[in-house]
């Protein structure tokens, strides 16, 4: 508890806060203080109509984002990318002394100065100046139009659910008496383990394991399956997949495991990969095998929200439970676990329960068209679909891949082994879905999901100019592209013949 961590407490959770006396009715009130949570809140209070609004949180408001997630994990990744930087030196003609000393403890004293930093956004008392009513406690429905904080009553015209999720447990026979850390718990960490074993080769794993390996851990990278995030494109997972390995991280694939038993060494994994059974030993075990939903302890059958532990709340496209007065937005009840998908979906969720009379106007959660990126080096970045989709789908799909070999700026950068891959309707310039594999591939794919909303195809891309030298060129590259297949011998005739009278 140093003076970062007392600064985000006295934000968002403050001891000595007091909860209010609760208003006679209140037209929203929300149960969760995530992103989707502070979102809905800030979002009804700020308009400044007179609305009565409560916000309920059991724990720390910000939620995973602020406090366990994205900002900690990617100031953790920033000083690791420093590191791959040095490592790269010597082909960029620098004689860099690679046996750089990390100073673990300053780059985690670091993390949660940023964190602390941030946290007056999510404060408390910035709430409260909003006009929001914050109860710290937990929230129970007691009746269709009440629930319950700690001893307190609260009566509501209509609620938000947004309690966000929480880390599986992984079904591993002794991993709960030999322990093991989170994404809830590695950023306590004060001193580096020598070596981690990290239990997931999805998103949270593949950063993390990457980024402690770079801050000097030896580090073992399970998964079940036969590549890294195999959610992902082929292609990209294989490219970072190599970058692991090249790095010094084992990466165990195909594998089961089995037990974890506590040594003189420290904690050791048995586990099998095609029947082969073999084990390793480790300082420290990082789980980020994928999360649940937090629905209990709610009493969600006292107002009517159907729920299934492993996929959450119930809803429909509008974000409404099977109450009808009762919305939810976030991790407790979307696929897209990512803090702007919260986001987009509290604003669904204002317009839907406050400014959508006998449901004219309503938005829709499927409309709308969603970015995610891994934060590896390099970055895998996606939007819209991938190819399987499209062939699920029935819909008839080209291809368009520019290599990042033949991209000036990232020939310059010695980033080569990424790429742009564009998905777009065949016969068309419309595009589906694109991956890109950079090392700011996250900055990049905006360019392509505005396209993709705005209905903006390729040939218009193709006249977008694009400053050269960059990485974001191939962008253009891929616009251009296509339009040279537009290039037909009945096209070419019809211009050659222009060109006689110009």
């Amino acid at each position: 508890m140093d003076e970062y961590n007392q600064k985000l407490i006295a934000n968002v959770h403050p001891v000595n806060w007091v909860n209010p006396q609760p208003a006679d009715n209140y037209d929203l009130v929300v149960i969760g203080a995530g992103t989707a949570g502070l979102v809905v809140a800030a979002g009804a209070a700020g308009l400044d109509l007179g609305l009565k609004v409560a916000l309920i949180e059991k724990h720390l408001l910000g939620g995973d984002c602020l406090n366990v997630g994205c900002i900690p994990s990617k100031s953790i990744i920033r000083s690791s990318r420093v590191i791959g930087e040095i490592w790269k030196a010597q082909n960029l003609g620098l004689n860099v002394n690679k046996n750089v000393v990390v100073d673990f403890a300053s780059v985690m004293a670091r993390m949660r100065q940023i964190r602390a930093g941030i946290s007056p956004h999510d404060s408390a008392a910035r709430f409260k100046k909003l006009g929001v009513d914050v109860f710290f406690g937990n929230g129970r429905f007691t009746s269709k139009n009440t629930l319950q904080v700690e001893d307190t009553n609260i009566k509501f015209k209509k609620a938000v659910i947004a309690t966000g999720a929480r880390p599986v447990k992984p079904q591993i026979t002794g991993i709960e008496q030999v322990g093991y850390l989170t994404n809830e718990t590695v950023f306590s960490l004060i001193q580096k383990p020598e070596s981690l074993a990290v239990i997931g080769g999805g998103p949270i794993g593949c950063e993390l394991a990457q980024a402690f390996r770079r801050l000097g851990a030896e580090v073992v990278l399970f998964h079940s399956s036969s590549h890294i995030l195999n959610k992902e494109d082929r292609e990209a997972a294989e490219v970072l997949q190599k970058v692991l390995i090249k790095e010094g991280i084992r990466v165990v694939l195909n594998c089961k495991l089995e037990e974890v038993v506590t040594v003189t060494e420290g904690k050791r994994l048995y586990f099998s990969v095609n029947g082969h059974r073999d084990s390793v030993t480790v300082d420290e075990i990082l789980v980020g095998a994928g999360r649940v939903p937090n629905v209990e302890n709610l009493n969600l059958e006292a107002v009517g929200v159907e729920y299934d532990l492993k996929e959450g709340v119930k809803v429909n496209d509008y974000l409404q439970t099977t109450n009808p007065k009762i919305f939810a937005a976030g991790d407790v009840c979307m696929n897209w676990k990512f803090t702007h998908a919260a986001d987009a979906a509290a604003r669904i969720v204002i317009k839907n329960a406050l400014f959508a009379p006998w449901g004219l106007g309503k938005d829709r959660l499927s409309k709308l068209v969603m970015p995610w990126v891994t934060y590896t080096d390099p970055e895998i970045a996606h939007v819209g679909i991938y190819a399987e989709d499209a062939q699920k789908q029935g819909i008839e799909v080209e291809t368009i891949k520019i290599p990042f070999t033949s991209v000036d700026r990232a020939i310059a950068d010695s980033e080569e082994s990424g790429f742009l891959k564009i998905l777009h309707k065949k016969g068309t310039d419309q595009i589906l879905g694109a991956t890109i594999v950079a090392s700011h591939a996250g900055e990049m794919i905006s360019e392509i999901t505005t396209a993709i909303v705005h209905q903006i195809g390729l040939s218009k891309l193709s006249s977008v100019i694009h400053p050269y030298p960059t990485q974001a060129e191939a962008i253009k590259k891929a616009a251009d592209a296509y339009r040279r297949t537009l290039l037909t011998p009945r096209t070419k005739k019809i211009l050659g013949f222009l060109t006689k009278f110009s």
